[in-house]
């Protein structure tokens, strides 16, 4: 249990938009072959349980963006952590026009608001996601199951996908995809096909692991698949649809893929929103994902393919439908948009001068931190070019003029940690190579970064704070993490990263190696603890307070918002998240398990279980039924 002696009560710290207009895609199309799940030919059992081509149902979150004037909203009686310089606990907080106007009795003495009770419970300013592939679970093909990451067996897993099934019209595909592995599991395993009947007997269903396959289907998806006689894909009479050469389980990714309607990506983007609100993430950074590198400018060589797993999107227009909504103010969780980089060394483009010829227009022609306060462009990362070691003198000189790129763009830029997590050569390259970006154009006030920093040593991390760099470390290794042989921590080294005083954030690495909900990197930096509970970093703990202030704090510097995000105080953004029991109090296990019962953005309710009002009936709320149909007629 955290030490409470860290909190104090009744304190208030004062601290104090920009905007922009994104242009508005164009609306996608598509012929019949491509919509409704439908393919020519077929058995005539897959004709019948694909159907016709049919109406959109409701997404779950109801994206009404209220005007500026809405009614301030009041919350007493809780126990509300700032987060501030003196990590304040105080009582009440008051929001208005999207922004904390007041604290503690301040906020009581203020003027007509709508109330909420909190009746003590605990809360906690929005977590922010510091390094994300979040677009990937916004792009999800099917009516898609984000919650699947949080079952703890497979009854459970069944469970969700049958409370989904009651969102889902005839004919369309309930899906489960990415998120970890079977390995979360009690049994280790994904559902059967006639586990997955049993939960779904009326719609196809395909449940899809990490980031690559395998698969399983229902039986009316073993029948969907089966019909295809273009690309076929070979289907298990288990229903597993296997991996290997050919992938068969990207290649059933793929034919779903295909058949998206832009309507469908925009309830997609919707659907992620509504779960990353309902887990606490209200801020995210996203990575992107890694391009295909094909050595062109040509959008059309990034059409899907049977070969693309779910890593893979078209990074010119994975965004289009989240664009779209927040086009039309029904966004509901702040985006920050990273853009990566994947173009090596390409011989056929001739000398150093021609490589990269995509980061080089990118730095040409777009605004790093730009845009308003839900949706912008960020830096320059996961990466600027593949790593590659100067044993690699191609690859290397390639990626050593990323970074000499970048920095004389005066863009913000970001190195993944190379090779295994024990590997301080790959971290000893990156700080270095910043080092020389420093001697050469100053980057200092531009705040590189480092993600994952898992071994660095405090040489290293010495080196990085005094560069201004600030490092994102990542609590996903409680996944798949093993004890060491020799004993030693698998490492992030929470503790010596931060005893340090480089700048650090955290994050989870979501949502295709691991899940998008942070309680479980939460529970692995205080805990060591993997997910069948051995000790597999020890030594390595900090305190929940030092870990919730990574996850919000920390991230909030790293993302270059720490005077609008990260803490609750007066004038700050109105991104805030209420417990369903107290995370500074509760057991190990059950901290793990903290699900919030009500999450604001914004100064809106975007997520709310009902608990504190019972009834959600304020214009305002984004958490009621959305009739998705209003989508296609725009």
């Amino acid at each position: 249990m955290a030490d409470t002696s860290e909190h104090r009560h009744e304190s208030e710290h004062e601290q104090r938009h920009e905007h922009g207009h994104e242009k508005r895609p164009e609306r996608s199309g598509g012929t019949l072959s491509r919509r409704g799940l439908i393919v020519t030919g077929g058995t005539l059992a897959a004709a019948a349980a694909m159907g016709g081509s049919p109406a959109p149902a409701s997404a779950r979150p109801a994206p009404h963006r209220p005007d500026d004037g809405r009614d301030d909203l009041l919350l007493v009686n809780g126990r509300i952590h700032t987060m501030d310089d003196r990590n304040s606990v105080v009582s009440a907080v008051r929001i208005s026009g999207g922004r904390f106007t007041a604290l503690g009795r301040d906020a009581e003495r203020g003027g007509a608001a709508k109330r909420i009770d909190l009746r003590g419970r605990t809360v906690v300013p929005g977590l922010i996601e510091s390094h994300s592939h979040f677009v990937s679970l916004a792009n999800r093909p099917g009516y898609h199951v984000a919650e699947w990451e949080l079952a703890k067996n497979v009854a459970e897993v069944l469970g969700y996908l049958a409370a989904r099934r009651r969102d889902v019209p005839p004919g369309q595909f309930v899906t489960a995809m990415g998120a970890g592995t079977p390995r979360m599991f009690a049994e280790q395993r994904l559902p059967t096909l006639a586990e997955l009947d049993s939960a779904v007997p009326d719609r196809p269903v395909l449940v899809y692991q990490s980031g690559f396959g395998p698969a399983r289907v229902n039986t009316l998806g073993k029948q969907f698949f089966e019909s295809i006689t273009d690309l076929p894909v070979t289907v298990g009479a288990d229903g597993t649809i296997a991996t290997g050469n050919p992938n068969m389980a990207n290649r059933a990714l793929y034919h779903l893929r295909i058949r998206q309607t832009f309507e469908d990506k925009q309830r997609s983007a919707l659907d992620a929103m509504a779960y990353s609100a309902s887990v606490g993430v209200t801020a995210i950074l996203d990575q992107t994902l890694v391009a295909s590198a094909t050595g062109t400018l040509d959008p059309s060589s990034l059409d899907p393919q049977p070969t693309h797993g779910l890593p893979t999107l078209d990074h010119y227009r994975m965004y289009d439908g989240w664009l779209a909504l927040h086009a039309d103010g029904l966004a509901f969780v702040r985006l920050q948009i990273n853009f990566l980089h994947n173009q090596g060394f390409i011989p056929e483009l001739g000398g150093l001068e021609r490589q990269l010829p995509e980061l080089r227009e990118r730095l040409k022609n777009q605004f790093p931190f730009f845009g308003d306060e839900m949706l912008r462009t960020g830096g320059i990362g996961e990466w600027a070019a593949p790593f590659a070691q100067p044993t690699n003198a191609d690859g290397y000189a390639v990626w050593l003029e990323a970074q000499r790129l970048v920095a004389r763009a005066r863009w913000r830029n970001e190195n993944a940690q190379g090779g295994s997590p024990t590997n301080t050569a790959a971290i000893e390259q990156v700080v270095a190579a910043y080092e020389q970006m420093e001697a050469e154009f100053g980057i200092k006030e531009l705040r590189w970064g480092l993600q994952h920093a898992d071994h660095a040593t405090p040489d290293q991390l010495a080196r990085l704070k005094a560069l201004n760099c600030g490092v994102s470390v990542s609590g996903f290794r409680w996944l798949g993490g093993t004890p060491r042989s020799d004993g030693l921590p698998v490492g992030p080294l929470f503790k010596q990263i931060l005893g340090s005083g480089v700048r650090m954030g955290m994050h989870a690495d979501g949502v295709h190696i691991a899940p998008h909900n942070p309680w479980f990197s939460l529970h692995y930096a205080t805990t060591g603890r993997n997910l069948l509970g051995e000790q597999i970093n020890p030594g390595q703990q900090i305190s929940r307070q030092q870990a919730l202030h990574a996850h919000t704090r920390g991230n909030a510097w790293y993302l270059n918002r720490e005077h609008d995000l990260g803490s609750i105080e007066r004038d700050k953004l109105a991104d805030l998240v209420v417990l369903d029991r107290d995370y500074f109090r509760v057991s190990d296990a059950a901290m793990r398990d903290i699900r919030p019962i009500m999450t604001i953005v914004d100064g809106d309710i975007v997520h709310d279980t009902g608990e504190l009002r019972g009834r959600r009936d304020w214009g305002h709320d984004h958490d009621h039924c959305y009739d998705h149909r209003a989508l296609t007629r725009r």
